[in-house]
This record gives C-alpha cells, structure tokens and sequence, in this order.
C-alpha cells in the first residue's frame, strides 16, 4: 500500500494541530489544574428538570426528536432564539432568517466555505479565536492580523489594514470580529467603536461576521448592542446556547442578510444535512420553559467571582513584570510576559509543575516568539485557580530576566 499521506488533499495536508490541543492533551494528566479550556460552569443547570423532558423527548416525542429535521432548523427554536438575540439587543430578527447549526463553529465553517476562495483573505483581530483559525486554515484561507487594543478592534488600523491589502491585489472574503468579552482577549468593544468599524466595512465593502458567544456574560453591566442590531444588511451574526446553556447539546445559529440566507442555508445543509433535532428540542425546551436569563445571570456573577479569585492570586504570586488586564465579562484573562519571551515553551515546564494554560501563538495567524498567554477561569473553582497560579508561578518568574 501506498503512503497514506498520498491519499491526502492538499488542503488536508495543510491543517496543523494547534496548542490548543497539545494543552488538553496535557490537561488529561491526573492532578493537573487545567487553566485552559473556556468550559462553562453548569452546576446551576436545573438537571433534575432536564432529564424529565429528555425523558419525555424520547418516550412521548421519538418519532420526531430521534428523526431527521429540517435543514434551517425547527420553527420553535428559531423562534426562541430570536429572543436570545432581542435580550442581546438585536431587535426584530426574524426566524425565517436564522439558520440553526451544530455549533457556532459550524457556523463559522459553513461562513468561510460560503464566502471564501482559497488564497482569500480573512482579516482577523490580533488575537482571535483558534477555532476560527483552524477553520480558516482548512478553507486554505489567509488569516491577516489587524491590532487590537483593550476594547478591541482599533478602528483606524482595521481601515489601513483593509486598504493595504486591497493595494496588494487581495481579495477579502471578510472581517471575523468578537466584539464582546473576546476569546481570548477578554476585550469588550465599546458601542461607538462598533459603529465605526460597521462604517469603515460598510465604506471598504467588506462583510463582517460577528461571534456572539459571551455577550451576556458580563460581570456588571448589561450586553453591548452587537453590530448586527443596526447593520443586519453587512453582517453574519453568530449565535450559540454553548455559554448561556450546554455545549454538549452542540446547537448555535446565524443570522443571514435575507440576500445571503439560500446560499448560506445550502452551504450549511451540504454539510451537515440538518442540525440534531433532539438537541434542538431540548435547547427549545430550556429557552421557553426556564428562566434562561436568571440562570445566565447566576453564572455570570459565578464567573466574576472566579475572575477575582485568579486576579488576586495572580497579584500576589506573579511577578510584577507578567501583566493583565481584568476583563469585564466572559471567560478569560488575556496575560502577558515581558517582550522577546515565548509562551510555548512554558506550557510544556508549567504541565511538569501540575498546571496547564495555552500559549499566546495559538491564537494569532503571526509567527512569533509570542509573550502572552491565556487563562480560564469559568470552570474552576476558586480555591483551584489559586492553587492553579500557585503552581504557575514559579514557572513564570523563573523564565523573566534576572534584572527589571
């Protein structure tokens, strides 16, 4: 038989395991802390509730929850997830516009396989999303960096960024944006930001799609109105229960501009032929029947105090030079050593110390070295996380200089 990697296409040849993956595979470990993986905290979840409609889903509901469904999604969670997107702040959406996936990431997949040639460009923010960028990867798509800040996209680098390479001759298949409490970044862009990177899109002709996982995880303050909710004509907004439910039930969705909606849906449905309909009817169920925001905001209030629980620690066990910002909402703290420092290397001797994190190069399509790194803090507890930077330290303080 012949090499096997003969059998490959090229397109399969070029997708590379991210550090992602190398951190859970080290999280695995026994007696490891992972401050990695962005898992929401679900002991708040009504289980009891949700195994009796399970069960009723199954013995009353199984000739329609375990069969094919509709390749948009069913009406009732269309329906309901419109109201996701109205507490959200987006306004008036309609269902007849959404398009259920499995997971948001699917939605993403089925936006660059839509939209994307391969050698396109996708511009991304600086960091961004690694599962976006495996997506992207796949798609033989050219991730291209533009910077960012504590409140997210700098909208004058976004116009250089757009023009520079509209000089270069690419084509730009789109903007790939997190605007609140970015993954990994924690950045939350403030609305007047937001409408003017929808201004600079609209000018340069670029379409935006807008990642919505963590808009209502903040801390204090309530969602900031996504650029969708006045711009539904120029952006793909994605949505999912992943954070304000289960990810185990894998359902997101997106809102298409009616202009795009056929292809979107046919490029969607090529790919998964219809999303799982028990998952959607028991997504339905948890949105309609509980009350959905009381639960997010018991989480979100959960979530903070875990943050503050690895910020201190952090305070007192770090060295002053690893620097962070305390993000307002979401999952993540987005940290960073002093430049000329790569990460990589000390996810592998912070494993050997009992603790995992990821490195910063795993969410930037730039080479590096790179100095940052991020840390999770929703699905630990607290006393955890400060054991967790406990272990860290050392690690951290030992690779800075010897001198300030």
């Amino acid at each position: 038989m012949a090499d096997p990697s003969a059998f490959l296409s090229n397109r399969a040849r070029g997708v590379k395991q991210s550090a992602v993956r190398d951190v859970f595979d080290l999280a695995m470990t026994p007696g490891v802390i992972s401050l990695a993986g962005g898992n929401p905290w679900l002991d708040d979840l009504p289980l009891a509730e949700l195994g009796t409609i399970a069960d009723e889903l199954v013995a009353r509901q199984g000739h329609l929850s375990l069969q094919y469904g509709a390749g948009q999604g069913t009406p009732e969670l269309r329906d309901a997830v419109c109201s996701v997107m109205a507490a959200d702040g987006i306004a008036g959406a309609e269902p007849e516009h959404v398009v259920i996936t499995p997971g948001s990431q699917a939605a993403i997949d089925t936006a660059a396989r839509m939209l994307g040639n391969p050698g396109d460009v996708v511009v991304v923010e600086d960091p961004t999303f690694v599962g976006a960028l495996n997506t992207f990867n796949t798609w033989e798509l050219d991730a291209v960096s533009t910077p960012t800040d504590e409140e997210g996209l700098i909208p004058v680098l976004l116009r250089t960024t757009l023009r520079r390479l509209r000089t270069a001759g690419r084509r730009v298949a789109f903007l790939y944006t997190i605007p609140s409490y970015a993954n990994p970044s924690g950045a939350l862009m403030p609305a007047e930001r937001r409408e003017e990177v929808a201004r600079i899109c609209r000018e340069e002709d670029v379409l935006i799609v807008e990642d919505n996982a963590y808009g209502q995880l903040g801390f204090e303050d309530g969602p900031v109105a996504p650029i969708a909710a006045a711009h539904r004509d120029q952006v793909i907004y994605l949505g999912t229960v992943s954070k304000i439910f289960s990810p185990g039930v894998r359902i997101g969705w997106a809102l298409v501009p009616p202009a795009l909606l056929r292809e979107f849906y046919l490029s969607a449905e090529s790919a998964f032929v219809c999303p799982p309909v028990f998952s959607q009817m028991l997504s339905t169920a948890f949105l309609t029947r509980f009350d959905w925001q009381a639960h997010v905001a018991r989480c979100a209030a959960e979530y903070a105090l875990r943050c503050d629980a690895l910020v201190n620690e952090m305070q007192q066990s770090l060295d002053p030079r690893v620097t962070w910002i305390r993000p307002a909402g979401g999952f993540f703290i987005w940290s960073r050593m002093p430049d000329g420092l790569d990460t990589l290397p000390l996810m592998h001797a912070a494993a050997e110390a009992g603790v995992v994190f990821v490195p910063g190069g795993a969410f930037t399509p730039d080479a590096g070295p790179h100095p940052h790194f991020r840390l999770a803090f929703s699905f630990v507890a607290p006393e955890t996380l400060r054991e967790g930077v406990r272990r860290l330290a050392p690690v951290l303080n030992g690779a800075l200089p010897n001198t300030p």
